[in-house]
């Protein structure tokens, strides 16, 4: 990540991916795997394409600090029902290690609740680990709710970790950026 007067830019922009992202999103990915979020097995070479049929520039917002990027959040409809058109899903929230701290989660996060609202949905769900405090912690804070846990969910590195299901409306508005 390039720096430029000794510092990072206070605040990121950020704005939809597109096609020509594809590989620093894949290497951002590969960097920031970490069992405390991950359920897939660390990504070894050959690297699959970051975008791809099930995966399109459209759905993903990217952060950038001094242009370079460093973070991204998933926006999708949870299922092709119409019957929960209303409601959008996170799948997949990630901030480089080297600019976490700077707001880049929290700013994703909003976009996201943003985004969502534009679409006309009234609802956004996730779904975190149960040991990912830090994930948890900053979902409460912008008024995510746990609304259900899927206790041992997963077998990740010899242990169960829950699946914890949070939401909320998004009839209220989000605090403002900071």
């Amino acid at each position: 990540m390039a720096r430029h007067s000794g510092r990072m830019s206070a605040q990121p922009v950020i704005r939809t991916a597109d096609s020509g992202d594809g590989e620093l999103l894949g290497e951002l990915d590969r960097r920031a795997w970490s069992p405390l979020h991950a359920v897939t097995p660390r990504p070894q070479p050959p690297y699959d394409p970051f975008f791809d049929s099930d995966h399109r520039p459209r759905e993903f917002l990217v952060a950038e600090l001094e242009g370079e990027l460093v973070g991204y959040v998933r926006l999708v409809p949870p299922t092709r029902l119409a019957c929960n058109a209303h409601v959008r899903q996170i799948q997949g929230l990630v901030v480089d290690g080297r600019a976490r701290g700077r707001g880049v989660g929290r700013a994703l996060l909003r976009a996201a609740m943003h985004e969502a609202r534009r679409q006309g949905a009234s609802r956004i769900t996730l779904r975190v680990l149960g040991h990912n405090e830090p994930a948890r912690a900053l979902y409460e804070s912008e008024g995510f709710a746990v609304e259900g846990v899927l206790p041992g969910e997963f077998l990740l590195e010899g242990g169960y970790a829950d699946d914890v299901l949070m939401g909320r409306s998004l009839a209220r508005a989000a605090p403002p950026v900071s």
